[in-house]
């Protein structure tokens, strides 16, 4: 009886290592099949993905891991338990690990460096509902072709690396799992930014690349450090770096904004008040200077806001109405300082005498009505146009360089920004700029007269000045950040335009008392005339 329990034991500890022999050849069937394949639709491509995906979770494997692997594709799944203290993978120590490997496979396949390393957190919320045994599963690609977004994005070493935990989704790790991937030359030069794969972030049903919850930091010259707060599909996008902002100027540089635009809100903010308070006696330019300083008011109340909005608590959708509402006071801004130009051209070309019907509210709509038929237009071409806005900064240390992702809520489209934000702010310096020079030709000719004084004349030279570099010239800044002119332009742009604000106010300021002092003037020499025989 002992020799035939024995005998039957290892019959069925045979048909047992055959039956996974043939999970195994299964699995590695499944995947090359995925190779052939994947030049099918992306969603059909999803779905080979989703049940690769099972198949790793189900089957059974002696020992504590399994490794398959094909030309294209890896794929690796560990036992876990609640005890879990964390896991280290490298491509390096992945070489050594016994693999099973396709039909045709000639010897080890070349895969370049990467690894993830996995905190001790990552059971924890599974092990509350005590199950059995925990499975960790990574696969990884070495071709981008099942994650095409819509953008065509350029990977790092075309690598996407993936990790999933049976028994639900990790999401909000205190401890990010880290990803890194190394490079055979330098990647100065690139932007790089850590992403995820999100299912249905896009149009696409099968979604694209996020940077939501990961963080960006580049150890030396050739490697790449993800931080993510979440298991999913990661991989690095590369694009050829704009002007990186150094780390170390993004202190004061916010600071400078935060002060700057706090200023800039409580002196529109008078300004709009007192002409409400006086709205009776306010003629057309006044309304006209209102509007502006309203324009602008709305502007630093919706920037200052936006960072915080972009934070990860915070809905999209919410994100998503910040950035539009600061695209809107934008436009307005710069629809406003052309119309304060185009008056200043009526205003000097008609010889003071001009009259058109309704012009105020006919500006009006031009002023807040043209932005948000342009923002609204934008939004019914393309909903995600809107939403987080990552800027890279860059931080320089001994051993390499760290990059920040920094977000806003800000327009994400380039093709919007190029049109909408860059040309709509250039074609307004240009306006503004002709205008002004045309308007200092003007009072220069009327100087030359000799019934126009001198000092009246060059009064007036001073006032186009101030209102037509106050209304639009220091926004012409914008497009000097390129070499050596990008550190002078941050800090002249951010102090020029986060005062803003500030500097109608003066300038309303100084009309309003020297429009009263030509009454009185007037009065008085009304007065004397009537008192004289």
């Amino acid at each position: 009886m002992d020799h035939c329990g024995t005998l039957f034991l290892c019959l069925c500890l045979l048909t047992l290592q055959n039956a996974t022999a043939e999970t195994w050849k299964e699995l590695l069937r499944y995947m090359e099949n995925m190779q052939v394949s994947r030049a099918r639709s992306p969603s059909f491509s999803f779905r080979q993905l989703h049940q690769l995906e099972q198949m790793l979770l189900n089957t059974s494997f002696p020992g504590y891991n399994l490794t398959l692997q094909t030309p294209t594709i890896q794929s690796l799944a560990f036992k876990l338990s609640c005890d879990f203290s964390g896991l280290s993978l490298s491509s390096a120590t992945l070489k050594r690990v016994p693999q099973a490997r396709g039909q045709h496979a000639q010897g080890q396949y070349a895969w370049g460096q990467h690894a993830m390393q996995f905190p001790a957190e990552l059971t924890q919320d599974a092990c509350k509902t005590r199950p059995r045994e925990l499975r960790l599963i990574c696969i990884y690609f070495s071709n981008a072709h099942f994650f095409k977004d819509e953008n065509n994005s350029s990977l790092l070493n075309n690598y996407v690396l993936g990790a999933q935990l049976s028994h639900g989704h990790v999401n909000n790790l205190r401890d990010p799992v880290n990803i890194s991937f190394w490079h055979n030359q330098s990647l100065e030069g690139y932007t790089l930014s850590c992403v995820f794969w999100k299912e249905g972030a896009r149009k696409q049903p099968w979604g694209g690349w996020s940077p939501e919850g990961c963080r960006t930091e580049q150890p030396s010259h050739s490697q790449v450090l993800c931080r993510c707060d979440h298991l999913t599909y990661f991989a690095v996008l590369m694009q050829l770096s704009p002007a990186l902002v150094p780390a170390e100027l993004l202190a004061p540089l916010t600071y400078i904004s935060l002060v700057g635009c706090s200023i800039s809100i409580v002196a529109s903010l008078i300004t709009v008040l007192l002409h409400f308070h006086s709205r009776k006696q306010s003629d057309s330019l006044t309304r006209i200077h209102t509007n502006l300083h309203a324009s602008v008011l709305l502007l630093n109340i919706t920037f200052l806001l936006s960072p915080a909005f972009a934070m990860s608590p915070v809905p999209r959708s919410a994100c998503t109405a910040l950035a539009a509402a600061l695209h809107y006071a934008l436009l307005s801004c710069l629809t406003w300082m052309a119309i304060e130009g185009f008056n200043l051209y009526l205003l000097l070309g008609r010889v003071y005498n001009i009259y058109i019907r309704r012009y105020v509210l006919k500006l009006g709509v031009l002023g807040w009505g043209v932005p948000a038929l342009l923002v609204l237009l934008s939004l019914s071409v393309k909903s995600s146009v809107y939403g987080p806005h990552t800027i890279p900064v860059f931080n320089s240390w001994e051993n390499g360089t760290g990059f920040q992702n920094m977000s806003i809520c800000w327009v994400r489209s380039p093709v919007v920004h190029s049109v909408l934000v860059m040309g709509y702010g250039g074609l307004t310096s240009l306006f503004n700029l002709v205008v002004l020079a045309w308007a200092l030709w003007t009072l220069r000719r009327l100087r030359a007269r000799a019934d126009a004084p001198n000092a009246r004349a060059c009064r007036d030279t001073v006032t186009v000045l101030g209102l037509t570099v106050l209304l639009g010239t220091t926004w012409a800044l914008a497009f000097f950040s390129f070499g050596v002119f990008l550190l002078p332009q941050l800090f002249l742009f951010t102090i020029l335009n986060s005062l803003y604000g500030f500097f109608l106010f003066l300038w309303f300021c100084s009309q309003r008392c020297r429009s009263e002092a030509e009454a009185k003037a007037q009065v008085e020499a009304f007065s004397s005339s009537q008192t004289t025989p």
